[in-house]
């Protein structure tokens, strides 16, 4: 956007700009401090090493005010989280210090592992803002350890279900609640400190925004509220003004549903730009599916808002204004609106793949800044058993793929994409939590598709189990669908899983298992890479010469490039 229509739009309010931006910033940091406190606070590696925790501020009526660095799926399904409670709990029954919890996909949230933590903060006795929270639980009971069974059939699989629920009234917890909660899961102890992580977390942000109400008080904080909402929303639709106005189409594939192996499941969509808003149609995509890949309305809102944020201009203020230009049609059981209790726990591969479809459409209105695909892939591993010394653990992993390359620039090695923003567990981190050694991690070579621009590397990892019997779970993609180039470029690798028996067989994991593994079993996984951009004979050749000295491809790969090295 134009300085001159930034200025315009700021012109309409009677409210001091810079005390906007200064109270701006404000809430920023705030978020951010909260998103500290989270991480530092909680017990287990997926939140503390992975990062699989979010944190926001919302306005009463429940509009994002601003959000942290952090997960883009969970800050958008905190929408309609905020909402369900709201729905449950009304604002004039609410009171200082209550906190509420939710995780229930069907009424809001995302998948069972996911739950929210809402504190509603006053100022004087009168409602500001919500401060929430959400943390990825590493076991929240159901089937199989770690809570993401990919051969679940229904959501009661996956582990207990909570409705919009009262945590805490004034300073009360809601002890009953914490009860059942601790009998329900594998991990009490760790489960409970990540919950309470989440309690400090939302404690901060009241605090934080207590402090600045008594600087700026009540009513210009309000204000100032609403004026960020809507200036973001004006921003937001005049660069989406930008966009060439049309309805652009792509499909894309999930590899399976984890039950119906070797079924392919299409993602359809139909993206409508008009005049600064726009519709996603998901017409055509799949049927809900047997298995868990099925994703509940707030995880396509997640990956639509994420692609609006992508293609606009990253200055703009990310708040609930950058959304209001969006709508979504999902056909009702669909695997993007199932009916209830289709199961909905490997939701974020299903997510992640809307959200490179979409973009892919949109690569067709904006060539040079959508870039090729993505790997694609959010692999999850779960490992759940017992230590020599009897006692039960749990534990994850996260572990990404390479970016698609852009019409500039070679695509990010081993790097989350489209709307997750993870990180994987350092090999000391698990070892220290399970019985389990991490042999190998390395970049994968020759996983990034040829192009002028090269496309980002998988990666390699590979883990022996160490003692008894443990329940693995394998939620992975893009083993069967590639990663497709652009203008061009080459497709990216498909990702890879092979595990090694202690007794010599070998198993190939056709991207989604639960398995038993046994001491001596090795897992040797490749996750996939990202497409070029552009062809591969226009790369310069010092750049493959580059490549070839750091090991990223081979000399055999270099004879894609059609170029003098």
């Amino acid at each position: 956007m134009t300085r001159s229509g930034s200025q315009a739009i700021r012109s309409g309010s009677a409210l001091d700009p810079i005390t906007v931006e200064v109270v701006r910033n404000k809430l920023d940091g705030i978020a951010n401090e909260m998103e500290l406190t989270l991480l530092k606070s909680s017990f287990s590696p997926i939140v503390k090493e992975g990062l699989d925790a979010s944190a926001s501020l919302f306005t009463l009526a429940g509009e994002t005010l601003a959000q942290a660095v952090a997960i883009p799926i969970h800050l958008a399904t905190l929408i309609p989280c905020i909402a369900r409670i709201l729905g449950e709990f009304p604002l004039e029954s609410m009171g200082e210090g209550d906190i509420y919890c939710m995780n229930d996909p069907y009424l809001g949230g995302t998948h069972l592992p996911d739950i929210a933590v809402v504190m509603p903060v006053f100022v004087r006795g009168r409602p500001l803002a919500f401060a929430a929270t959400m943390t990825h639980h590493q076991d929240v009971g159901g089937m199989a350890p770690g809570s993401v069974p990919t051969n679940a059939s229904e959501v009661f699989q996956e582990g207990i279900r909570l409705p919009p629920l009262k945590l805490r009234e004034s300073d009360r917890f809601n002890d009953t609640l914490l009860k059942i909660l601790r009998r329900n899961v594998r991990i009490p102890e760790t489960f409970e400190g990540d919950l309470m992580a989440q309690v400090a977390a939302a404690t901060v942000g009241a605090r934080r925004l207590s402090a600045l109400a008594q600087i700026y008080g009540h009513e210009q904080l309000t204000a100032i509220f609403a004026e960020l909402l809507e200036r973001s929303e004006a921003m937001t639709r005049e660069a989406l003004r930008a966009v060439p106005s049309g309805t652009y189409r792509a499909v894309d594939f999930l590899d399976n549903d984890g039950i119906d192996l070797d079924r392919r499941i299409p993602i359809a969509v139909a993206v409508t730009i008009e005049d600064g808003t726009m519709m996603v149609d998901f017409a055509g995509s799949s049927p809900q599916v047997q298995g868990p890949l099925n994703v509940v309305p707030s995880g396509s809102l997640a990956a639509a808002c994420y692609v609006v944020r992508a293609i606009t201009d990253p200055t703009i203020p990310t708040n609930g204004g950058c959304f209001r230009p969006i709508t979504l049609k999902l056909p009702e059981g669909s695997i993007v609106n199932p009916r209830e209790p289709a199961p909905v726990n490997s939701r974020t591969a299903t997510i992640k793949r809307i959200t490179g479809t979409i973009l892919a459409a949109l690569a067709q209105a904006l060539p040079e800044r959508v870039p090729a695909d993505s790997g694609g892939e959010l692999l999850v591993l779960a490992f759940g058993g017992e230590r020599s010394d009897g006692t039960r653990f749990v534990t994850g992993e996260l572990i990404a793929g390479g970016s698609g390359a852009s019409v500039s620039k070679d695509g990010v090695d081993a790097i989350e994409t489209d709307a997750t923003n993870c990180m994987n567990l350092p090999a000391e981190a698990l070892e220290l939590d399970a019985p389990i050694r991490v042999h190998r991690l390395a970049l994968r070579r020759d996983s990034g598709g040829a192009g002028h621009r090269r496309g980002g590397l998988g990666i390699v990892r590979e883990y022996e189990m160490l003692h008894g019997e443990v329940r693995f779970t394998h939620r992975g993609e893009r083993h069967f669908i590639a990663p497709k180039g652009r203008a061009g470029g080459q497709d990216g690798a498909t990702a890879r899983t092979i595990i090694n028996r202690a007794d010599g067989r070998q198993e190939t994991v056709p991207s989604k298992l639960v398995t038993t593994l046994r001491a001596g079993d090795r897992v040797v996984l490749e996750t996939a890479g990202g497409g070029g951009y552009g062809e591969p004979s226009r790369r310069e050749p010092e750049r493959v010469r580059g490549d070839v000295a750091d090991g990223k491809i081979t000399d055999r790969a270099a004879e894609a490039y059609a170029c003098k090295r």
